[in-house]
């Protein structure tokens, strides 16, 4: 099982730790909630548990929890900026269909 991150995503992650001083890498997971039934979760990674599977992925250590696993992997994690939005994107090969916003997906 594999997660991807672009350089983009990976250079944002990279600077923001630096920013914030701590953290071991980005976390990444699923909640069940949204239009589609599941939505991602972006956060620092504080700590790595025993429930962890944990991927370096450009100088980037990825912390995704088991229960996510499934439901992330293949997926390639991209930055983008559009005009003075930016966010994540997330190309995610699992997902069946998204909403609109792409703010939640369905597998």
């Amino acid at each position: 099982m594999a997660i991807v991150l672009t350089e983009a995503a990976a250079e944002r992650v990279r600077t923001h730790l630096a920013k914030r001083g701590s953290g071991v890498g980005l976390r990444l997971g699923v909640k069940k909630t949204g239009c589609s039934g599941f939505a991602y979760v972006v956060n620092y990674a504080d700590a790595v548990g025993a429930d962890d599977a944990v991927f370096e992925v450009g100088g980037v250590t990825v912390v995704v929890d088991r229960t996510s696993l499934p439901m992330l992997d293949g997926t390639v994690v991209d930055f983008v900026k559009q005009g003075l939005n930016e966010a994540f994107k997330f190309h995610n090969p699992r997902a069946k269909s998204e909403c609109g916003c792409g703010e939640s997906f369905s597998v």
